[in-house]
């Protein structure tokens, strides 16, 4: 498959399109993977790489087929120049690489929010969650929450947000949401507090709880609004 490169994955490859061995079709989560496996000099670049196939922006549930036109790139210019990582991913979560993928030289202040699986609520025991996304519009809803908290946050600067799919054990992370920014009191304790609160209103990611008298998936009570 061949891939056009754009901007700094052009430069930091050093030439506009490279070829990658594939199998016929795979997902956009898939094909970042082969990228930096298959090209290291790319791999700290593909979390914050935009992709998209066909012209239009792909996310990482989409599928990619032999033949597409497939670009990567960084964020367009025109707006800030602070990192922005939005994932819905089966993978484990690494606190360590977030924090590096979202974190500048501006930075000395990074917080860090995430949610695990929790065994006791009051008498109830859990064994297990699941947690199943409606992924395109999961990606488009974290991307409209990173757009809030920067307009509600000025002086931020990094945003992560991911959450997770799939099934997850006792006191495994789930979700995770990181803010960094020049100082400790520039907002990135409120804005971390703020996206996870708004990835659980809007973002459509349900969880089936699994007990030791069996399972059922547990459904929110916020009604979205106009403007969600």
């Amino acid at each position: 498959m061949k891939i056009k490169l754009f901007a700094t994955l052009k430069d930091r490859a050093g030439v506009p399109e490279i070829t990658v061995a594939t199998p016929e079709q795979l997902t956009v989560q898939e094909l970042r993977r082969t990228v930096a496996l298959q090209y290291p000099d790319l791999a700290a670049l593909m979390a914050q790489t935009l992709v998209a196939v066909n012209q239009e922006f792909a996310f990482n549930a989409d599928i990619v087929k032999a033949g597409d036109e497939v670009a990567l790139f960084p964020p367009v210019s025109g707006g800030h120049d602070y990192p922005t990582l939005l994932n819905i991913t089966p993978d484990e979560l690494d606190l360590n690489d977030l924090q590096r993928a979202v974190t500048t030289e501006h930075d000395g202040a990074v917080v860090i929010f995430t949610g695990t699986v929790r065994k006791f609520s009051g008498a109830e025991v859990t064994d297990k969650l699941e947690y199943e996304a409606y992924a395109a519009m999961a990606v488009a809803k974290l991307q409209q929450i990173a757009r809030e908290m920067r307009e509600r946050f000025a002086d931020i600067h990094g945003i992560a947000l991911v959450q997770r799919v799939g099934e997850m054990a006792v006191c495994e992370p789930t979700v995770a949401v990181a803010v960094t920014a020049g100082h400790r009191g520039d907002g990135a304790f409120e804005a971390a507090r703020y996206g996870i609160d708004r990835l659980k209103q809007i973002v459509p990611v349900w969880k089936k709880e699994t007990r030791p008298d069996g399972s059922s998936w547990i459904e929110g009570d916020y009604t979205p609004v106009k403007g969600d």
